[in-house]
C-alpha cells in the first residue's frame, strides 16, 4: 500500500491530490480556505470534508477572512441552516474566531503566508524516511507552530491539524518516492532535507 493511493478512494480525492495536496502554497486567501478545511475535518473522513468543500466556499463567502472576520451571530446560524453543511456550531465559530486572529498575523508579518514559510525557511522538508511511506500524524515543528498559534488565539489547529495543513500546502513533500508527485515538487521548488523531528504516530505505509 502506498500512501499516495489516492485514486482508490475517490475521483475527488484524487483530482485533489494531483493538482493540490503538496504543491507548494503562497497565497493567504487559499492559505485560509486550507485551514479551515482542516478545522472542519476534525473527527470526519478528509472524503467527507472533499466532497462538501463547495458547500463550505458558498458558507464563507469563498473563504474571504475579512468578511468572514466580520461575521455576527446571524452569520453563524446562516450557516448552520445551510443544506448539506455540517451541523457542528464549534467548528463554525472557531473559523470566524481563526479570520480575526489570521488579520492580527497578517498586520504583524504583512502575511500569513510570511509568517507559516518562516519556519521552514521558505522551503519544503523533505523529512528522512517520508518518501518511504514512514509517516507521522504530528511531529516536533507541527508542535511548535500549533502551539504558537493557540498563543495567538486560532482554535481546532492543534499539532496534528497544522501537521496535515503543513502536508497540503506544500511546507513538507509526504508524496510517495513513486509517485509523480514527488518529483515534480522536488523539480520546481526550493527544498531542504532534515531528519525527523519527534515524531507521533508514524504508520508506514508501504508494508
Amino acid at each position: 500500500m502506498s500512501y499516495c493511493n489516492w485514486d482508490r478512494t475517490s475521483a475527488v480525492n484524487a483530482k485533489y491530490h494531483d493538482e493540490e495536496w503538496g504543491v507548494p502554497l503562497h497565497d493567504d486567501k487559499r492559505q485560509f480556505e486550507y485551514l479551515s478545511l482542516e478545522v472542519m475535518q476534525c473527527g470526519l473522513s478528509w472524503t467527507i470534508v472533499i466532497n462538501k468543500r463547495e458547500i463550505f466556499r458558498f458558507c464563507f463567502d469563498g473563504f474571504d477572512f475579512e468578511k468572514i472576520a466580520a461575521y455576527t451571530l446571524q452569520d453563524v446560524e446562516r450557516i448552520m441552516k445551510t443544506e448539506g453543511m455540517i451541523k457542528s456550531r464549534r467548528k463554525i465559530e472557531a473559523i470566524v474566531n481563526n479570520a480575526k486572529c489570521f488579520q492580527k498575523v497578517r498586520e504583524e508579518f504583512g502575511s500569513f503566508d510570511t509568517y507559516l514559510w518562516g519556519y521552514s525557511g521558505n522551503k519544503t522538508i523533505l523529512y528522512d524516511k517520508h518518501a518511504k511511506g514512514y509517516i507521522p500524524a504530528s511531529n516536533g515543528l507541527s508542535l511548535k507552530i500549533s502551539q504558537d498559534l493557540k498563543k495567538r488565539g486560532f482554535k481546532f489547529l492543534g499539532p496534528v491539524v497544522m501537521y496535515s495543513h503543513m502536508q497540503a500546502c506544500g511546507m513538507i513533500n509526504d508524496h510517495d518516492e513513486n509517485c509523480l508527485r514527488y518529483q515534480y515538487i522536488n523539480n520546481h521548488y526550493p527544498t531542504v532535507c532534515k531528519r525527523r523531528d519527534n515524531e507521533a504516530g508514524v504508520l508506514c505505509f508501504n508494508k
